[in-house]
C-alpha cells in the first residue's frame, strides 16, 4: 500500500498556527486527490479539507472555513494545510489521505491510502 507522511503538528495555544504537512516518499502525488481528516478522541472521522488532483479545487468543513488553507506543492510533492486561529475544538489527531486518479474534490476514504497520523494539540 501507498504510504502517506504527515508531519508538522504539536502543541499550540489557542489563536495559534501550525502548519501540517503530507507527503508521499515513494510517489508522485500528481496523480492523488489528497484529503486532511481528523478525529479526536471519542469522536467520528471528518473531513476537514481536500485538494483536487486535476483542477485544483479545494473543498473546506465549515468549521475551518476562513482558518485553514490547503496548498499542493508538485515540486515538493506535498499537500500542506495551513492552519491559523486555532481552537481548543481543532485538536484531534490529522491524517492525510490519498486517493489516485480521484474524480472528486475529496478522496473516497475506502479507496484512499493513509497516513499515520500527527496530533494536534490546542491548550493555554
Amino acid at each position: 500500500q501507498r504510504q502517506l507522511v504527515e508531519s508538522g503538528g504539536g502543541l499550540v495555544q489557542p489563536g495559534g498556527s501550525l502548519r501540517l504537512s503530507c507527503t508521499a516518499p515513494r510517489f508522485s502525488l500528481d496523480y492523488y486527490t489528497v484529503g486532511w481528516f481528523r478525529q479526536a478522541p471519542g469522536k467520528e472521522r471528518e473531513g476537514v479539507s481536500c485538494i483536487s488532483r486535476r483542477d485544483g479545487n479545494t473543498y473546506y468543513a465549515d468549521s475551518v472555513k476562513g482558518r485553514f488553507t490547503i496548498s499542493r506543492d508538485n515540486a515538493s510533492n506535498t499537500v500542506d494545510l495551513q492552519m491559523n486561529s486555532l481552537r481548543p475544538e481543532d485538536a484531534a489527531g490529522y491524517y492525510c489521505a490519498a486517493e489516485f486518479l480521484g474524480r472528486n474534490t475529496c478522496p473516497q476514504e475506502s479507496a484512499a491510502s493513509w497516513g499515520q497520523g500527527t496530533q494536534v494539540t490546542v491548550s493555554s
